[in-house]
């Protein structure tokens, strides 16, 4: 018997996709003219490449991925700029983000019976401990606790420890959470290292290539089937 249910922040309830295709398509654009590099492929590559091994490590900072971009290229960045181009970075996904329509209903059903919780990654806060969910109060509210991982000395997911606090938090067992997210490494990888179940979401209205893996994981494509959320793990047995 499950006694709470755990989610990730974006792309689960929300979908900044197109936030995020902007702001890098910005940002790429920006420090490509400021480099005054020619080769606009081989810049391209080289981002690329330094975006993914932050990525795989699970550090976000923009503002330090963009930092490792002007060092390869063998300059040195002008942090203020950085600082300045991440905030513009955050105000474009904020403005592009939107609430997927099933998210507020189908947590006021879940809130009924079980506890529910949000363990995110941070994601250029504007303070340690403030994560986009503040910009969504009418979310906010429905969790009991909100573990912001990679600030307040909570590793980033896919470390376990991000989920084990959120359960200490709940006074739950991990055997008596469901962890849901879109990201396989970080929200299934993690959720289940952390000994709970998971759910892999891959929602039905997000345009994106998911990574080809084998997994025993149930899979659901909105959170509209978490209103039966026995069913999908009896359904997957």
């Amino acid at each position: 018997m499950f006694k709470a249910v755990v989610f990730d922040f974006g792309q689960t309830l929300v979908d900044s996709a197109d936030g995020f295709r902007r702001a890098e398509k910005k940002a790429q654009a920006k420090i490509f003219a400021d480099l005054a590099f020619t080769d606009k492929d081989e810049f391209l590559k080289g981002y690329r490449k330094i975006r993914r091994k932050f990525h795989a490590r699970s550090k976000l900072s923009r503002v330090k991925i963009w930092e490792e971009v002007y060092w390869f290229f063998c300059r040195q960045a002008d942090m203020e700029k950085l600082g300045q181009w991440e905030q513009e970075y955050w105000q474009t996904v904020k403005d592009l983000t939107r609430v997927f329509d099933e998210t507020v209903g189908v947590l006021g059903e879940l809130q009924k019976r079980y506890k529910l919780a949000l363990v995110t990654n941070t994601q250029g806060q504007r303070s340690e401990n403030e994560h986009r969910i503040s910009l969504f109060p009418e979310l906010e509210e429905f969790f009991e606790v909100v573990v912001v991982a990679g600030e307040g000395g909570v590793p980033a997911k896919p470390n376990a420890e991000a989920f084990a606090t959120c359960l200490e938090h709940l006074k739950v067992a991990a055997a008596e959470g469901v962890y849901v997210g879109d990201d396989y490494r970080n929200d299934i990888e993690g959720a289940t290292a952390a000994g709970m179940k998971a759910l892999w979401l891959k929602h039905h209205s997000v345009a994106r290539n998911w990574p080809d893996v084998e997994s025993a994981v149930p899979v659901i494509s909105s959170l509209e089937e978490l209103l039966e959320l026995e069913k999908v793990f009896t359904n997957n047995e």
